[in-house]
Formats: structure tokens, C-alpha cells, sequence
């Protein structure tokens, strides 16, 4: 059997990097012998978590466009001479039968330079609402798979399959792990867990509501696990007590989904595609500083759906507390918001992304 070798991008943040691990591990599983190397930007947080994984990985010099006239916008061009050239370096060398990306700076030359070498190449798009890179690739990509419908304006047609987004595999039965999950966080278990989810840096302003809350959520005999982010640990550690867990960083998610009852949560679209395999109710609160506003693209596709609600930033001091009470007491509501999300989980992903790799190489 041929021994197959894969080139995997993806980076600059958590979104982009986990997925491709998970399509490289489910690689790997049907391909035992195959070979991997992961290209990232050389400063940003890939170089540290792809190796962690187990995976080989080179870096590029190469950063994104600032909004605004900086040393680095002007610098720009040169990073991409430099990161095209490198690229056509490693794929020379490596000889790979296919190279995927999932998105992030780095997967722009590498892709680009795997398109004129001849080279099958597969992009993942997470997102309701591309980023340049993707949109750039997609035209010359044999094949784009994504998450959300009606991407028709963003990519030819023809090459899109609707796989969602990879997710971690221990998510998928969570049902069976509450009561371990429950004595796992040394939880009360007839009180309601509320989970604060402010992705892998954290989030400002969601931080600051839930300072600001706090006292009102456990007047209501909620207990919380908060996970703040490691930028803000320090800030905010302060408020660790019986009722109140204060995380940087949760090693165990697949437990503390199990363990929550309501979840507060950025719109990241990896964080979107889990919460719809967990099936729990959600309140995102979007970030409005990410490219193209797509946190609130990405929540509105399932709050259309009446998958879950949504409150703006903008709106948190004066909608939080109505909306969050009102959830909690409606029960009829949380029950309809889980079935809800749940109908829109594609739990599949990672497989159905495998299958289109191995049709581009066999």
C-alpha cells in the first residue's frame, strides 16, 4: 500500500489549529504509515500546540495585514516573497499527495504554492462568513469544506461540501458522563451549574460582566465554573469560593459541558459547532473585534434557527440579567433551545473532511 504524506496549515489561533489536528489524527488513524507536517506562522501559538499533538511542524515568516499604515503592513510584501518561497522549499522537498488548510495566515503561501505545483489541495472554511485567505484560495482549491449553508457568494459551488467543523470526539456522548463530570468539579448536584466559556485567551468584556453578576447569579443558588482566560487568571482569581470556580484554562471539556446546565460563550466557530453537539442552552455574546464581525454571524445562523440567544456587547448592561433570568426560570425554554441546537450538530466532520481527502488522492 502507498505510503501517503499530507501538509496540514492551519494557525494563529485556536479555530484554525485544532481542526487540522483532528483532521490529521483522523488521517492517521486510517493511514498508519502516512506522513505529516504541519506549516504555521513562526512566532503564533501553532508552533507550541502542533507539537504538543505529536506533529512535526515548520514555520513561515508571515503575519497578517494590519487595518491600519504600520511597519508591518509595509514589511508585508516582503514576508510573502519570503514565506512563497519557503513554501515551495518544503513542499519540494516533503513531495506531499495532498495539502490541506484550515485557515490563518500561513495556509495562504503555503496553498498557493501547492496550487502551482500541481499539488490537490483542500481548504476548511469554519466560519458563516470567510476570511480573505479562503476567499483567495477557493478559486484554484479542488475542494472547500464548510460548516454553514448559503456560501454560494464566498466560493464556487461546485467544489463545496457541507461537512461542519471538526470537533473533538469525546464530545459526542456527554449524556453518560454528567454524574463523573460532576464529582470531577466537586460540584453540588442539585444545584443548577452555570459555565462561563471565554475562549483560549479569554474575554475581556464577558470577564467583566461576570464580575460585575456575580453576586446576582449566586443569590439565585447557581454555582459557576468560569474559565477567564490566561491573560486575565490573575485579575479575576480573587473570586474563587465554594460556589465560584475560576479557570485560565479547561483541560476537560468534554466533562465541564457535561457538568453545565446553562452556557455563556463567545461565537468562535469552533466553540459554535461544539455547543451544537452538546445541546445545552447557550447565551453568546459575540466578539465584535474579529474580522468581518463573524462571531455574530457565526451565533446568528443558530439563533435563527432558535438554537439559542444572542446579546450584543453593546447591550450587556442593560439586557444581561432580564435575559439570563428569564432563561433560568423557564424550563420549557432551556428544554426547546437544547433540542433545538442539537438538530443543527454535525458530528460527522472530521470523517466526511477525511473522505474528500482521500478521493483527491486515490
Amino acid at each position: 500500500m502507498k505510503q501517503y504524506k499530507f501538509i496540514l496549515s492551519g494557525g494563529g489561533t485556536g479555530g484554525h489549529i485544532y481542526p487540522a489536528i483532528a483532521i490529521a489524527n483522523e488521517l492517521k488513524s486510517r493511514f498508519p504509515d502516512a506522513e505529516f507536517l504541519f506549516v504555521g506562522a513562526q512566532d503564533k501559538m501553532e508552533m507550541q500546540k502542533v507539537p504538543q499533538a505529536g506533529y512535526a511542524i515548520k514555520g513561515l515568516w508571515i503575519a497578517g495585514l494590519q487595518r491600519k499604515l504600520t511597519l508591518q503592513n509595509a514589511m508585508f510584501p516582503l514576508k510573502l516573497i519570503s514565506s512563497l518561497w519557503k513554501s515551495r522549499k518544503i513542499i519540494k522537498e516533503f513531495k506531499p499527495d495532498a495539502v490541506i488548510g484550515t485557515g490563518g495566515f500561513a495556509s495562504g503561501p503555503l496553498l498557493q504554492m501547492a496550487n502551482l505545483l500541481g499539488i490537490p489541495t483542500l481548504i476548511q472554511e469554519q466560519n458563516s462568513f470567510p476570511g480573505i485567505t479562503n476567499k483567495l484560495l477557493s478559486k484554484k482549491a479542488n475542494a472547500i469544506c464548510v460548516a454553514y449553508e448559503n456560501l454560494e457568494r464566498f466560493f464556487p459551488k461546485e467544489k463545496m461540501i457541507l461537512t461542519g467543523n471538526p470537533v473533538r470526539q469525546d464530545l459526542i456522548a456527554i449524556e453518560d458522563k454528567r454524574a463523573e463530570a460532576i464529582e470531577y468539579f466537586k460540584l453540588d448536584a442539585n444545584k443548577k451549574t452555570l459555565l462561563v466559556l471565554g475562549g483560549s485567551l479569554g474575554a475581556r468584556r464577558v470577564n467583566q460582566l461576570i464580575e460585575k453578576e456575580l453576586k446576582n447569579i449566586q443569590a439565585q443558588g447557581i454555582q459557576i465554573i468560569w474559565q477567564c482566560g490566561k491573560l486575565y487568571f490573575e485579575d479575576y482569581k480573587k473570586y474563587n469560593s465554594e460556589n465560584v470556580q475560576v479557570v485560565a484554562f479547561i483541560e476537560k471539556m468534554d466533562f465541564v459541558y457535561a457538568a453545565a446546565d446553562i452556557i455563556i460563550s463567545r461565537a468562535g466557530a469552533s466553540s459554535v459547532s461544539e455547543l451544537c453537539i452538546v445541546g445545552k442552552p447557550v447565551i453568546f455574546i459575540p466578539s465584535p473585534n474579529v474580522a468581518e464581525d463573524h462571531q455574530t454571524k457565526n451565533a446568528k445562523a443558530i439563533v435563527d434557527k432558535k438554537g439559542a440567544l444572542l446579546i450584543k456587547e453593546s447591550e450587556l448592561d442593560t439586557e444581561f440579567s432580564l435575559v439570563f433570568e428569564a432563561l433560568l426560570k423557564d424550563t420549557g425554554k432551556q428544554k426547546q433551545l437544547s433540542e433545538n441546537i442539537k438538530e443543527l450538530a454535525l458530528p460527522e466532520a472530521t470523517k466526511q473532511i477525511a473522505d474528500e481527502i482521500v478521493k483527491l488522492i486515490q
